[in-house]
């Protein structure tokens, strides 16, 4: 079994926005995070990148891009999120199942592409994905894949 790391859970009011980064949250199920403005009945309740991917980036590009800077929600390290596959189910914590739903989306002009002179990662490595089960999550939480 796969494992990591709950680096980082951010949120933002409303869609458009960079995301805020909070140490716990409260996950609702079919729904998404409370207090995110990408909570709702739909398939993208919840997005996950992978830190090294941010890490990576950063580096690459030379910039400082922190928690939520991309859009995401949970930032993980330690698991090859991509190769999880859609369908497939992410632990956190001790309650908290998310099934993923799609990876990627189609690439549009965004607050991020704006902030990062055309960066993003959402797009192309980001795991959208619905709540099957709700909880509490932390920052440094356990992170499985099932």
């Amino acid at each position: 079994m796969q494992g990591g790391i709950l680096y980082s859970i951010s949120i933002s009011p409303e869609r458009g926005q960079l995301k805020k980064e909070v140490p716990e949250a409260r996950v609702i199920e079919n729904f998404g995070i409370e207090n995110d403005g990408h909570a709702g009945d739909w398939d993208r309740q919840v997005t996950c990148l992978n830190k090294a991917s941010v890490d990576r980036v950063n580096k690459e590009y030379g910039l400082n891009v922190g928690p939520g800077g991309f859009a995401e929600n949970l930032l993980i390290e330690g698991i090859d999120l991509v190769s999880i596959g859609v369908g497939g189910m992410l632990k956190i914590g001790e309650d908290v199942i998310l099934k993923v739903m799609q990876i990627g989306k189609e690439d549009h002009p965004s607050i991020v592409t704006r902030t990062y002179g055309g960066i993003t990662l959402l797009p192309y490595e980001g795991l959208f994905c619905r709540v099957v089960k709700g909880g509490i999550i932390r920052r440094g939480d356990k992170v499985e894949v099932l």
